[in-house]
């Protein structure tokens, strides 16, 4: 046995390797650090659960000797392994260079230990989450070994190559063109409309006040909005195409960016306010300051973060200062793949005015992860499938006309040129190949074979029947990532009216909520920039609005009107709505814009205008009640509710 002495040599030696252990598995667990030296190897976070190993031996070894030392009896390890010497079972599992101890010792010994020793600390081995989605003992997780990075890593260093494939699965993937199109066709339609909401009570107007107010409003908002000179700095889209264009954009590259212009004013034009819609590929990291685009080769290093002199971060484009705040924007004039031999300049645009406080640069983007300054691709998670979706409709449709193809082979034991046909092309070509070891296929092609030559073509049964199943599979799952129903990204409407119904409400809840973050951060700002220089300019007269922020934001309130979900049943649809109001579950208001998108009180006055014109058209000159025609109508239809109640009860008592 062992004297204390060497015993005592024995345990500071480990408990000097636990702390070790300890401090690289901490280090390591925390994040702080992407590598941890131990002796000469460099140790990563996918080396966490060989280090927990280590760590429970090292205990159990402590334990013992100090129960050893005690005047105990240590208990037999079984299936322990000596870190030093490699021997026992699992020998090799712990590989981490610890120091050596001091003396002659192989570990024999102390293995042969019978003492008696007190109890010791038990350490559990699944704990919480480690039993069920942190294991990494389990069979389908052991090989699960992933790590995640902050979003600069995740995101802006991925980027680039997510837009290139999410633009080209646009082009020419049916599925993904769908997506995106069902997106801005549902969020922005013919586009959001303004409605001004202004907080009345705060401004001392009285209802008829605030109503003249707004009309006047949205009156001379639309003078700016409708004219694509006045609003659009390139001149191509009015307000309503940019944003149908914002809403196709975003989602295809992630995010999109609106600069802020002026020009001068004119007669017909008396707003300076111009925005330029420009592409996420054009803010990125210049090389000057470190970064570097990708121009598609995998060997250079996609560098979006560089850090400046000032002490700010610019993150793929987006500078940062030391609080986190976005501070300006570094614009190329060029894009990554752009290969004209125009020289690549950037211009760096603060994110504020100095001045005003207004916004210079409108980024428009969903974010997913805090501190995330650039945004992903809508088609990201799903474009994998789409790919695979896209080649496995290529290949069915090429063998579907290799299928219908008419094609035969003769074989002969004259040449081919005694022959009066020779090979033609599939569209009427002549001698569409003057090679003799070349051979057309197409309809009602004939190919000529040398002597001793013969061909066998595989068979194939198209088209597949189980084409259609898979295919609807593969849509259900990316438009369950996409929050699109099958239905509504097919355009296929083949279920119950009931399931259909619910398809298109879940759809919605997604539609409502994007057409509302768009809003927030394309329409309401720029609404804001707009009425901010029309109240300067006089044409507008809002008292305050200039000076007191709170009066500001009463009169910037407003609601931005897009299209209707629609009806799958309108008589349906308008009956629950009839019922709603009348239990006072809604308002004729917020059901006309839900039916139809319409507003209520314009449907009210021009209503109210109809029914003079038909009084009038039908002679009535009392100047009150309902027109002959109109109660006529009434009364059809009041007679017609009738009978088919009558025709009901009756049937009930036939019963």
């Amino acid at each position: 046995m062992a004297s204390k002495t060497v015993i005592k040599s024995r345990l500071e030696f480990r408990r000097k390797a636990l702390e070790q252990a300890q401090t690289a598995y901490l280090a390591l667990l925390s994040g702080q650090v992407k590598s941890y030296a131990v002796g000469t190897r460099n140790l990563t976070r996918l080396d966490l659960p060989q280090l927990e190993d280590t760590i429970s031996k090292l205990e159990k070894e402590i334990d013992g000797l100090e129960a050893v030392l005690c005047g105990g009896k240590r208990r037999k390890a079984v299936g322990a392994i000596n870190i030093y010497t490699g021997q026992g079972p699992g020998a090799g599992v712990s590989s981490f260079p610890l120091p050596q101890p001091a003396g002659d010792f192989d570990g024999k010994e102390e293995m042969r230990m019978e003492q008696k020793r007190p109890a010791v600390r038990v350490r559990i081995q699944n704990k919480g989450y480690s039993h069920g989605g942190a294991s990494y003992t389990k069979k389908a997780l052991k090989g699960f070994r992933v790590e995640s990075g902050s979003p600069s890593e995740d995101i802006n260093a991925n980027n680039y190559t997510m837009r290139q494939r999410s633009r080209i699965l646009y082009q020419t993937a049916p599925i993904a063109t769908a997506a995106l199109k069902r997106q801005r066709t549902n969020i922005v339609g013919s586009g959001l409309r303004l409605k001004s909401t202004i907080d009345r009570d705060l401004l001392g107007l009285s209802q008829e006040q605030a109503a003249v107010w707004q009309r006047t409003v949205q009156r001379e908002f639309s003078l700016w909005a409708n004219n694509k000179r006045a609003c659009d700095a390139t001149g191509v889209n009015n307000f309503y195409g940019m944003q149908q264009l914002v809403a196709l954009s975003w989602p295809m590259s992630g995010d999109v960016f609106a600069l802020v212009k002026r020009a001068e004013v004119t007669p017909l034009t008396p707003y300076s306010l111009r925005l330029h819609l420009i592409e996420a590929d054009r803010v990125r990291t210049p090389e000057v300051t470190g970064g570097g685009a990708v121009r598609g080769n995998p060997l250079l290093a996609n560098i979006t973060t560089a850090k400046q002199s000032n002490g700010n971060t610019i993150y793929d484009g987006v500078e940062v200062d030391g609080s986190g705040a976005i501070v300006a924007y570094h614009i190329a004039n060029t894009y990554p793949n752009q290969w004209d031999g125009e020289l690549t300049k950037y211009t760096r645009v603060e994110a504020y005015g100095k001045a005003t406080g207004l916004p210079n640069v409108l980024h428009i983007m969903d974010t997913e992860r805090p501190e995330q300054y650039r945004g992903v691709p809508y088609l990201a998670q799903a474009i994998e499938p789409l790919l695979q979706m896209r080649r496995y409709t290529e290949a069915e449709i090429m063998a579907a006309v290799v299928q219908a193809f008419f094609t035969a082979f003769i074989t002969t034991e004259a040449g081919a040129s005694d022959m009066p046909v020779n090979e033609v092309g599939g569209d009427g070509v002549e001698e569409a190949s003057r090679d003799p070891n070349e051979y057309e296929i197409g309809a009602g092609t004939i190919n000529i074979l040398e002597p001793g030559e013969d061909v066998k073509m595989a068979t194939a049964t198209h088209p597949n029947g189980g084409f259609d199943v898979f295919m609807r599979a593969m849509c259900e799952q990316v438009g369950a990532a996409l929050e699109i129903p099958a239905d509504l990204l097919l355009m296929s409407f083949n279920s119950s009216y009931s399931a259909s119904r619910a398809a298109l409400l879940e759809a919605w809840k997604g539609f409502r909520m994007r057409r509302e973050w768009l809003a927030d951060d394309f329409c309401r700002p720029v609404y804001e920039l707009w009425l901010t220089e029309a109240v300067a300019r006089g044409r507008i007269s809002a008292p305050g609005f200039l000076t007191d922020p709170i009066i500001r934001q009463a009169y910037l309130s407003s609601e931005w009107i897009g299209p209707s979900q629609g009806q799958l049943d309108p008589t349906k649809e308008v009956a629950a709505a009839v019922t709603a109001i009348d239990n006072g579950l809604s308002t004729r208001e917020a059901e006309a814009i839900r039916l139809n998108g319409s507003e209520y009180a314009a449907n009210a006055d021009k209503l109210a205008v109809e029914n003079e014109q038909l009084r009038k058209a039908n002679g009535d000159t009392s100047g009150s009640g309902s027109p002959p025609l109109a109660k006529a109508i009434v009364n059809l239809v009041n007679f017609a509710v009738e009978d088919a109640l009558e025709q009901y009860m009756n049937q009930q008592g036939r019963r």
